[in-house]
């Protein structure tokens, strides 16, 4: 399956109660050959309007993060674990990212990224493993399946509290750092980012 057969058959997805509330199939961003996925939760309401990941205050947000380290839509791929909107923004229910995890399980299989980074404790419960703590763990790295992958905080919750933000900077160099070694293909020749 190639990814428009994958998306067109995603967008018909009823396979959680999420499909009778959405607005949107909110499938996900980015370039089909990028070598640097990042995974949030779940959309919110602006995603849900407009049928594209992180496009509200935290994906303002997001892109900001990731222009200081030269990345951004144009060569990463961003999606989410689920990918209708829960209800008021809640968390996804287990039962609700069960149903929705073989999309992106089959995303990441085409994309057949060498980064993952997950946005936030559910994505990174979900992915890299069930006791992750966010505050404990973010900015560590992972190895499953000859991908690296670590977590960094949800930009919503950089939006809630901004003393969170030296950590995530860090991170943020620390990701970039292993990007230019994994996939330096990714970074215009003779563009460097701001330190």
């Amino acid at each position: 399956m190639d990814f428009a057969s994958l998306r067109a058959a995603c967008l018909q997805c009823q396979a959680c109660g999420l499909s009778q509330t959405r607005h949107s199939v909110v499938f996900g961003v980015g370039p089909e050959d990028a070598p640097i996925l990042f995974i949030g939760e779940g959309p919110g309401e602006q995603e849900d309007l407009q049928g594209e990941p992180f496009v509200g205050p935290a994906g303002q947000l997001l892109d900001d993060m990731l222009s200081i380290i030269d990345l951004g839509r144009h060569n990463c791929y961003i999606a989410n674990i689920v990918k209708c909107r829960p209800p008021h923004n809640r968390d996804p229910l287990e039962t609700e990212q069960e149903a929705c995890i073989g999309w992106l399980r089959a995303q990441t299989r085409l994309l057949r990224p060498k980064i993952i980074v997950c946005l936030g404790r559910i994505a990174a419960m979900k992915i890299i493993d069930p006791a992750f703590r966010i505050s404990r763990d973010h900015g560590q790295w992972y190895a499953r399946a000859g991908v690296q992958m670590m977590a960094m905080f949800h930009p919503s919750a950089l939006l809630r509290d901004p003393a969170k933000r030296p950590e995530t900077f860090r991170d943020l160099k620390a990701l970039q750092a292993k990007a230019q070694q994994l996939c330096p293909e990714v970074f215009s020749a003779g563009d460097s980012a701001p330190v």
